[in-house]
């Protein structure tokens, strides 16, 4: 693991690259309130970043079990690059930019329990309600427009 120090010289100098899940279970679209900044308070995917040396499938299975509580039984199907912007990052005096790999992750079956660590409640929305709500961030209801 990166020490906080240089991990905050990685963030202030260069985007991020990380995997975001767009997880369906019977046509609702899971959701996590984040607990952490950037984007802390709103409903946001489940997913994070890829560390160095890790290939994509190795941080997918990873990413599913500690962001979803799952073992991958199928490869997500990729639907984009997007890019986040943040005023704000887990450090005080430092914005956040992300390039972000969307994939979409369709569950045969809705998870036991879902961990804590980096969301406080986790809800089902149905597309509709998603895109209208308030508590979703901005970034999210991207994944789900016109073209994506």
């Amino acid at each position: 693991m990166i020490p906080d120090r240089e991990f905050k010289t990685v963030v202030e100098h260069t985007p991020l690259v990380s995997l975001d899940f767009i997880v369906k279970y019977q046509d609702n679209i899971l959701l996590g309130k984040r607990k952490n900044k950037p984007a802390l308070g709103y409903y946001f995917t489940t997913g994070g970043i890829i560390r160095k040396n890790e290939t994509l499938q190795i941080a997918m299975k990873r990413l599913a079990e500690v962001e979803l509580g799952i073992e991958l039984q199928q490869e997500p199907k990729f639907i984009g690059v997007f890019e986040h912007f943040y005023e704000d990052s887990i450090f005080e005096d430092v914005s956040t930019h992300y390039v972000n790999l969307g994939y979409m992750l369709e569950l045969t079956q809705e998870p036991k329990t879902l961990p804590k660590e980096q969301h406080t409640d986790y809800r089902w929305f149905e597309l509709n309600e998603l895109l209208q709500s308030d508590e979703v961030h901005k970034y999210v209801k991207n994944y789900f427009k016109e073209g994506n």
